[in-house]
């Protein structure tokens, strides 16, 4: 299985492509931080599988689709591409900082089509592939404060996502959409988070899903599946006091 992973240089993506190749999974591994993933690389070395690394900054369009394409050729091809590059930060609607807004939604959601566009031109050419989108438990529900722009991206990434699965439902292309919970990581270090999990954790249900390749999965499974139905319908006045 040749795979990439878009923001592996750290985070969720650097867990997932630990948990992959210990799977024996191939993997292309993309990010802004040259020297993040060449360091991982190494770190992977003794599984085995083949590792190729590449700068990517994601809201370069262009860039998106000529790195996918040259990854796909330094494989030999590409079975899979996760989505997972991502911003986390924002701000109040109105309090003066539509520039971390725009910021997150250009990367979460913009770039994310472009990644997507690239990824799916490939599979449609050689009828066969999965694409697989990080979206986000947040996009489940509208949330106040600095997570606004971050959910309504994860809501239309978790749109496009299904939009896709439609289209292709009748090939034999997937489309898995992943909604991860709360996972301690480097990136939110500090923050509040209820039923959080680990890193190590988090990333190996995201692979044990990733490999199943459901439409739809949220991660770790418990207790995310029970809360994020539980979000859909939950009293805007509990929703405030939540999040």
């Amino acid at each position: 299985m040749r795979t990439l992973i878009t923001g592996a240089s750290s985070g969720l993506g650097a867990g997932l492509a630990r948990r992959l190749a210990a799977r024996g999974h191939d993997l292309a591994l993309v990010a802004r931080r040259l020297d993040r993933l060449e360091a991982l690389r190494d770190e992977l070395a003794p599984t085995g599988v083949r590792i190729v690394v590449a700068a990517l900054d994601v809201d370069d369009h262009d860039a998106v689709f000529a790195t996918i394409r040259a990854m796909r050729d330094e494989l030999g091809g590409l079975d899979r591409v996760v989505v997972n590059a991502g911003l986390g930060k924002g701000a109040p609607i109105g309090t003066g900082r539509f520039d971390a807004n725009l910021a997150t939604a250009r990367t979460n959601f913009v770039a994310a089509l472009a990644q997507c566009e690239a990824a799916m031109e490939i599979f449609r050419a050689q009828n066969a592939g999965h694409l697989v989108v990080v979206s986000s438990v947040a996009a489940d529900r509208g949330l106040k404060g600095a997570q606004t722009t971050y959910a309504a991206t994860k809501a239309g990434l978790s749109h496009l996502a299904e939009g896709i699965r439609v289209d292709v439902a009748d090939t034999p292309i997937r489309v898995t959409t992943l909604a991860p919970g709360f996972i301690r990581t480097d990136l939110n270090a500090g923050m509040t988070m209820p039923f959080a999990v680990d890193a190590e954790t988090g990333t190996e249900a995201m692979a044990v899903a990733i490999e199943r390749g459901p439409a739809f999965a949220y991660v770790p499974t418990w207790p995310w599946a029970a809360l994020g139905r539980l979000l859909r319908v939950m009293p805007t006045p509990i929703l405030r006091r939540m999040t």
